[in-house]
């Protein structure tokens, strides 16, 4: 496929549909469920009771919900789009829309964000599984088993490459569902934990506690929130991959793929701050699962879980880097085992460097997330849309095309409140829980 291709018009009952050039897809409908849902999730989730916090519960809920209406309209910018060219890759898009520069600038956002999320996923790894193995094995002796630095190379050699080797990102889906079931183990053990907690000799002081919890709030915090909560939906990256693998692909299969994924999440999201702030109230942390103790049997597995989930998450936020790389590198070669595996394995030896010997990765790649999320999200989707779909289809004063202006506006809002929000982390020293 060349960068100048397009879709081939297909008349059919005297309609004209789009057949897409890129590759005929065999993954189910389900698989690609799991696949976007895997995508969805990040280690932003364990946040979220603390955003709730911060925001009162009716608020936090409308947040919610608006923010996953406008995930979904953000696909459904990218679906048209893609309809247009006839290609599901999201640097062809930015190729269609401002030629070469556009495609370089999509395939480096791409890049730039998804190796902030692998690490991410590792660095909770780093810190996380040293903790279950000692919480597990209190007697263990051996130094290079309860080192984070060894932890992370073991686990991206045995699990994650083999992974992220897979020719399709259609194969994860299987990973993809063991993972989200480790979320729903994950929310099913913390939910009881609230009555586990209130013991009968603890009732009069969980009754002053209850007293805590608000409806709404307006806590100084809650600006913060806003971004935080944006940016639960990033998924932008791997859309047009799975889209590109989806058997019998339409924009409405797709869209439906997108919002029963972003309706699954949401409702995990909702659980999951709920039931942590519920049962810490106020007092609840930027991270839930620092609030529950280290060595009871059940939290060390809800945590072994949480590290399963984001772990199996690695390679399909790893598949669009590769696709982006591909993209720029080398367009209009065919596949190749030996790019595929070389580009793999390069990746993630990067990103373990970075892990391992960055001291202050999260807030390198905070910064990052800051401009490269609100830009897959809103941005990047709008103006592609705004740009690609045809004048004489959609005129620029029309009702589609306003609407994505005022959604690219909304967009750049975020990221300058994203990177206020940073700067003034960095300039108070005072701690910010969020990202994908």
């Amino acid at each position: 496929m060349t960068e100048g291709d397009t879709f081939l018009p297909n008349r059919s009952n005297g309609r004209t549909e789009t057949q897409f050039t890129d590759c005929n897809g065999k993954t189910s409908f389900g698989m690609s469920i799991l696949n976007l849902s895997n995508a969805i999730i990040g280690s932003g989730i364990l946040g979220l009771a603390y955003a709730m916090a911060n925001t009162g519960i009716i608020f936090f809920v409308i947040l919610l919900i608006l923010i996953a209406v406008l995930s979904a309209y953000s696909i459904h910018l990218l679906l048209e789009s893609a309809g247009v060219v006839g290609i599901r890759a999201y640097e062809q898009l930015g190729y269609h829309a401002f030629g070469q520069p556009g495609k370089i600038l999509a395939a480096c956002i791409i890049i730039l964000h998804n190796i902030g999320a692998m690490s991410s996923y590792l660095f909770i790894v780093k810190i996380e599984l040293p903790h279950i193995i000692q919480g597990l094995w209190p007697d263990i002796s051996d130094y290079w088993l309860v080192d984070g630095k060894y932890l992370i190379i073991i686990v991206s050699v045995i699990f994650i490459l083999p992974l992220a080797l897979m020719k399709q990102i259609g194969y994860l889906g299987y990973t993809s569902g063991f993972s989200l079931s480790c979320m729903v183990f994950f929310l099913i053990s913390v939910s009881p934990l609230s009555i586990r907690l209130h013991t009968i000799e603890s009732i009069y002081n969980s009754t002053n506690d209850m007293c805590e919890a608000k409806l709404i709030t307006a806590n100084p915090q809650t600006a913060f929130t806003i971004p935080i909560m944006a940016f639960a939906f990033v998924c932008h990256p791997e859309v047009l991959p799975i889209y590109t693998e989806l058997k019998n692909p339409s924009k409405k299969r797709m869209q439906t793929v997108a919002n029963i994924s972003i309706l699954v999440m949401s409702v995990m999201y909702l659980l999951t701050a709920i039931f942590g702030y519920l049962t810490f109230y106020g007092n609840v942390e930027s991270e839930l699962l620092e609030m529950y103790s280290k060595k009871d049997i059940l939290i060390l597995c809800v945590r072994l879980a949480v590290l399963i989930a984001v772990t199996l998450t690695v390679p399909v936020v790893l598949f669009p880097i590769r696709r982006a790389i591909l993209q720029l590198l080398f367009p209009d070669k065919p596949f190749h085992w030996v790019r595929h595996i070389s580009i793999a394995v390069c990746l993630l030896f990067l990103v373990n460097l970075l892990v391992i010997f960055v001291a202050k990765i999260r807030d390198i790649f905070g910064f990052i997330g800051a401009t490269s999320a609100p830009s897959l999200i809103f941005i990047l989707p709008g103006i592609f849309y705004i740009c690609i779909v045809p004048k004489d289809k959609e005129p620029l004063k029309s009702r589609p095309k306003i609407q994505a202006i005022l959604f690219v506006t909304l967009g750049f809002i975020l990221m300058i409140m994203s990177i206020t929000f940073i700067i003034i982390e960095w300039v108070t020293g005072k701690k910010i829980s969020g990202g994908h």
